[in-house]
């Protein structure tokens, strides 16, 4: 899953990169795409590495980039576009800090923003119906775009019309940007509180249907950029009791509809990233190919029972050690161990 962040040419785009990363990536005008894998943090993974002091602990991974913004124009050209297009998700970073003497407009930026992902959209929209009503050649598919058309037009993102699973699967190949899941980042100069939004932001996030993330991005790229020992004694120096970064980190993996299950033994505790609804198979599957084709079983605890429990003898002794086929729904904190057979 690779989540992009996006925004206008001097947001904080790169800035909250580097705070996610601890890259030093150059602020300004670049044309590339810098890519960085983030580890989620998640206190149960710590809990099963107490408990069981396993060889390796592994968390869930997000891969992050930072695509640029353009030349320092208002307006996202077509290479822009193309680039935002291939994430599954966005983070949009708004300036909340004044630049050459500009006070910030969040509200503002967050609607032009958006307008050029819907103006995008409506583009590719009315070539397709032109195509498709000239061939007859899809007519549920021309109904949806046709919805889709309308609901644009009235200036609101794909992502606010009420599409099925299977209207959406129809569309899918036209990776629309505004049906990408959106997160906004409200980039915030240092010492600006960031507990309360502008009135006005928060509500156009609530139209859009999205939620606004305030970050003192410059602060968190300094913590960043600092060994752990020397993090923990700056925090602290701040108030704070972890970086802003890692509720940002927790929001975006949520906003991409992902849960985490857990597998755990002598060698290894990890968490793994997987879709809200799916299967113990797809489960398995995402450990490994294997797994998934000889699927026999998934042996399950919810990590609420182990923690209370601390170990499978006495999880199984209090019954809550339990046995579930293929086609099980996997729920978030679960701890499984497939029995397959090839």
């Amino acid at each position: 899953m690779k989540i992009g962040i996006v925004g206008f040419p001097g947001s904080g785009k790169t800035t909250l990169f580097n705070a996610l990363t601890g890259q030093n990536v150059p602020i300004g005008f670049g044309s590339k795409v810098n890519l960085g894998t983030i580890k989620v943090p998640d206190s149960r993974v710590d809990r099963l590495a107490q408990i069981g002091n396993p060889r390796r602990v592994n968390y869930a991974e997000v891969l992050f980039a930072d695509v640029p913004g353009g030349r320092g124009s208002a307006s996202l050209d077509p290479q822009t576009l193309g680039k935002i297009r291939e994430m599954d998700a966005l983070v949009q970073v708004i300036r909340g800090f004044s630049d050459d003497g500009t006070p910030p407009n969040p509200a503002s930026e967050l609607r032009s923003f958006e307008a050029e992902l819907i103006l995008s959209d409506m583009g590719i929209i009315e070539k397709v119906i032109e195509r498709l009503r000239k061939s007859r050649s899809d007519a549920h598919q021309l109904a949806i775009l046709e919805r889709c058309l309308a609901h644009l037009e009235t200036e609101q993102p794909l992502r606010t019309l009420a599409l099925s699973d299977e209207e959406k699967a129809a569309i899918t190949g036209f990776t629309f940007l505004s049906l990408k899941p959106i997160l906004f980042v409200l980039s915030l100069p240092e010492g600006a509180p960031v507990d309360a939004l502008p009135e006005d932001l928060a509500r156009v996030a609530d139209e859009k249907n999205a939620l606004v993330v305030p970050i003192c991005t410059a602060i968190e790229a300094e913590i960043a950029a600092l060994d752990p020992a020397d993090q923990a004694e700056f925090l602290a120096d701040l108030g704070l009791g972890e970086p802003a970064v890692t509720r940002f980190v927790q929001a975006a993996y949520r906003m991409l509809n992902l849960i985490t299950f857990l597998t755990f033994g002598p060698t290894e505790c990890r968490a793994w990233p997987l879709r809200c609804g799916s299967t113990a198979v797809d489960a398995a599957h995402s450990i490994h190919s294997d797994l998934a084709r000889g699927f026999i079983r998934a042996e399950v605890i919810a990590f609420a029972d182990f923690d209370r429990y601390e170990s499978e003898a006495a999880c199984r002794e209090a019954g809550v050690f339990r046995v579930e086929g293929r086609d099980y729904i996997i729920q978030d904190g679960d701890i499984c161990h497939i029995r397959f057979n090839v």
